[in-house]
């Protein structure tokens, strides 16, 4: 079995929807309201495409995660305490692990696919936001590392900001 990553394409953009679609309906059936038909939406997921930000994570030809990587911000990241304020460092964004196989480690490997990524590209640090009514993903990235700096109120609730120094010292 082969773990693999690359940048998504056009004619990817089925069944990424159709995997973040899955996401949505598992999550909320969790009482995660964390996505929905607004966010992240085809459009949304298309322009990720565009800009080539959008990465995909296989296990041989089955499409296992999907991720943003980009150093795009919304203001309430202002507000944070971030520690690692003078390096280059770059933001996670709408990751998301296929529910057919969840808690099976691959939400493990696909943060630390992006954080070899973000090395290999130069950044020392990275952020994020996790939904605060997400317990999984709140506790994986606990579990990797990523510290609490801050809070943000998106239109959903309220989210941790979070980062990471991945500098090798």
């Amino acid at each position: 079995m082969k773990f693999t990553q690359r940048l998504a394409l056009k004619e990817d953009l089925q069944e990424i929807s159709n995997m973040f679609k899955a996401a949505i309906k598992l999550m909320e059936s969790q009482g995660i309201h964390q996505w929905d038909e607004i966010y992240p939406n085809e459009a949304i997921l298309y322009d990720d495409i565009l800009k080539k930000q959008l990465y995909l994570c296989f296990l041989d030809n089955n499409l296992v995660s999907a991720f943003v990587l980009n150093n795009e911000f919304d203001k309430e990241y202002d507000s944070a305490d971030w520690k690692y304020t003078n390096c280059k460092y770059i933001i996670v964004h709408r990751l998301c692990v296929n529910p057919e196989i969840q808690n099976k480690g691959f939400g493990n490997k696909t943060v630390s696919l992006i954080e070899n990524i973000a090395l290999k590209n130069g950044f020392e640090a990275i952020r994020l936001d996790c939904f605060t009514g997400n317990p999984f993903a709140f506790k994986l990235y606990q579990k990797l590392g990523y510290a609490v700096k801050g809070y943000a109120n998106f239109r959903k609730g309220k989210f941790y900001l979070m980062e990471k120094s991945i500098k090798k010292t």
